[in-house]
């Protein structure tokens, strides 16, 4: 059996990496400039405006993922290269990539 060629997800300046990362408790995700090396954009369940929040983890992906759009729409930013990372595009990763389109971002 052949090995499959891994493929590394790369962003620039003009469509930025959307990096996720999921513990069993919390999510992250943060937008990259690959060029750079720089964090353009960081949004997490751990922040405190989601602390309040007593609904299950996907409905706080979601939140999240609104969060994360709306502090990129600040940035004009409008288009994005999503890198799940080695999770599913299930559950609360697609909660969160849904909350990112909700707030206008498109990849």
């Amino acid at each position: 059996m052949k090995n499959k060629k891994s493929r590394k997800i790369f962003g620039n300046p003009n469509r930025p990496r959307i990096s996720v990362f999921r513990s069993n408790k919390e999510i992250y995700a943060q937008i990259i400039d690959d060029l750079c090396g720089k964090t353009l954009v960081f949004s997490s369940s751990k922040e405190k405006e989601f602390r309040k929040y007593k609904k299950n983890k996907t409905e706080i992906a979601n939140k999240v993922g609104k969060r994360l759009g709306n502090k990129a729409m600040k940035l004009k930013i409008k288009k994005l290269v999503f890198d799940k990372g080695k999770y599913l595009y299930h559950g609360r990763v697609k909660s969160l990539a849904d909350g990112v389109r909700e707030a206008g971002l498109e990849f």
